[in-house]
């Protein structure tokens, strides 16, 4: 892994804008003292709106950050408060705004959709206004309840109702419609770019390609093993200074490997890629994905098994079964 050329480097994992542009300068050029790192590589800082100032960004970009990835989540400040994050809207749009005047000109933002109380009319409103922002990527995400959150919690004691499969699926509908109507391709299903603004990072795991995490709880991947270190901080940084790093690791096996393909591959706009299979994981793919194939959730074009919306809907169980 260390002798291939670094071509995207991603700040993120926790709130890596609670760093210095200082600390972070530092970081990028250790990197660049132990690697080579292309010239075009992409360098993605995720941000929340609130530790985004003026000064902070223009900063950031001398530090040779090219690309932001903005956590907006809404624009509505009832679900915000609801979501527990500590902006506003208006600070998330101003976010945007000074990094625009900073000079940034490759910017992402996260929507979140399905949260309760939210109607698809209020939806297509939030859209309307990421829009408006001319923004280059949008992420999306179906709100999900995680155990021990607060949100799970509420839903539990009927605090809160979660939104059904039906609206959330009409809320996908109107997310994919929207978005394409307005410049924006589908590469992957929670991810919508302009032309040219493919998060290169995001695609490189989709893509099978090896990374390198470094930090508390990062994962890494040489193509054949997945390594991830401890996640408790205080533990990682006494290791590191100890120079008695323990990363986790998981030798995958020939049947992982096809899993691992499966569900990330039909998961984008090129599905999967029969070549990248045996012969007989590309002959057992295919069988499975017949009946899908015959009602509409998947299409055959070429050596590639793609996904349509109706399959996207479905996409968990078309996933497990194709699964080995």
């Amino acid at each position: 892994m260390d002798t291939e050329p670094v071509s995207t480097i991603y700040f993120g994992g926790g709130t890596p804008s609670l760093l210095s542009a200082s600390q972070i300068e530092l970081i990028l050029r250790k990197i660049h003292s132990l690697y080579k790192v292309e010239d075009e590589a992409e360098i993605t800082l995720e941000a929340n709106p609130g530790d985004l100032t003026k000064e902070y960004l223009r900063e950031l970009r001398d530090t040779g950050i090219n690309r932001l990835s903005i956590g907006i989540q809404s624009f509505d400040n009832n679900n915000l408060r609801l979501i527990g994050r500590r902006h506003t809207a208006e600070e998330a749009k101003e976010a945007v705004r000074m990094a625009q005047e900073a000079g940034f000109g490759n910017i992402s933002i996260d929507l979140i959709y399905g949260i309760p109380g939210q109607t698809t009319e209020q939806w297509e409103e939030e859209l309307r206004q990421a829009i408006q922002l001319d923004v280059q990527h949008i992420s999306t995400y179906c709100l999900t309840y995680e155990d021990g959150t607060k949100m799970t919690q509420m839903l539990q004691n009927g605090d809160i109702i979660a939104v059904d499969d039906d609206t959330e699926n009409r809320m996908y509908a109107v997310l994919v419609n929207t978005l394409k109507d307005n410049g924006f391709e589908q590469y992957e299903v929670s991810n919508f770019a302009k032309v040219g603004y493919y998060s290169h990072h995001n695609s490189a795991y989709w893509d099978d390609t090896p990374y390198m995490g470094l930090g508390a709880a990062a994962h890494s991947y040489d193509g054949r093993t997945r390594q991830w270190n401890i996640s408790d901080i205080k533990e990682y940084i006494r290791q590191v200074q100890t120079k008695d790093l323990q990363p986790e690791k998981e030798v995958l096996t020939e049947r992982d490997k096809y899993n691992e393909c499966v569900m990330l591959s039909l998961r984008t706009a090129k599905g999967i890629d029969l070549n990248r299979l045996t012969e007989e994981e590309r002959d057992y793919c295919l069988r499975k994905a017949e009946t899908f194939i015959n009602n509409g959730q998947l299409v055959s074009c070429g050596n590639r098994i793609v996904a349509t919306m109706s399959g996207i809907n479905i996409l968990n169980l078309i996933t497990e079964h194709l699964m080995q």
